[in-house]
C-alpha cells in the first residue's frame, strides 16, 4: 500500500467520523418537544383549517370539551388552552355554548378553538376588565 492510498484512506475515515457526527447533532436537536409539536399543530391548522360551527360542552380547568359535526359525522373533542388563560374569563362556564372552530379538511378530527393568532371563542368582557370590577366590589 503506498502512502497516497493510505492517505486517502485516513482522508476517508477523518470524512466519515466527521459527518457521522454532524449527523447524530442533528438528530438530537432537531427533536421537538410535545409542546412545540402541538403549537406547530394549532399554528398549521390556523392557516390551512376549515371554520366551522361548535358548541363547547364542558369546561374544566382550562380544558375545553366541545363537539361539532362535519358531512353527517359527529365529533366530541378537547383542547387544553392553559397557554391561553390570559384570554379566558375568570369564570371559565360562561364559554359553555356556541363558538366557531378550525378543523383541517384532510382530517376533520384534527380541530381547534383558540391558538396564538386566533380565537373562535365568543366575545365577552375582556378578562382584565372582569378582575377589576370583581376587585372593585370588595
Amino acid at each position: 500500500m503506498s502512502s497516497g492510498s493510505a492517505l486517502e484512506v485516513a482522508i476517508l475515515a477523518a470524512l466519515a467520523i466527521v459527518l457521522i457526527a454532524a449527523g447524530i447533532w442533528l438528530f438530537l436537536n432537531s427533536r421537538q418537544t410535545a409542546a412545540e409539536r402541538e403549537r406547530n399543530r394549532r399554528m398549521l391548522i390556523n392557516r390551512t383549517g376549515r371554520m366551522g360551527d361548535a358548541t363547547i360542552i364542558d369546561v374544566r380547568e382550562c380544558i375545553l370539551f366541545y363537539s361539532y359535526e362535519i358531512r353527517g359525522v359527529a365529533y366530541t373533542t378537547s383542547q387544553d388552552a392553559s397557554e391561553f388563560k390570559h384570554q379566558l374569563p375568570l369564570e371559565t362556564s360562561n364559554l359553555i355554548g356556541p363558538v366557531v372552530i378550525k378543523y383541517s379538511s384532510k382530517n376533520p378530527a384534527n380541530s381547534i378553538v383558540i391558538c396564538e393568532e386566533w380565537s373562535g371563542l365568543r366575545p365577552t368582557a375582556p378578562p382584565q376588565e372582569i378582575r377589576a370590577k370583581e376587585s372593585s366590589h370588595t
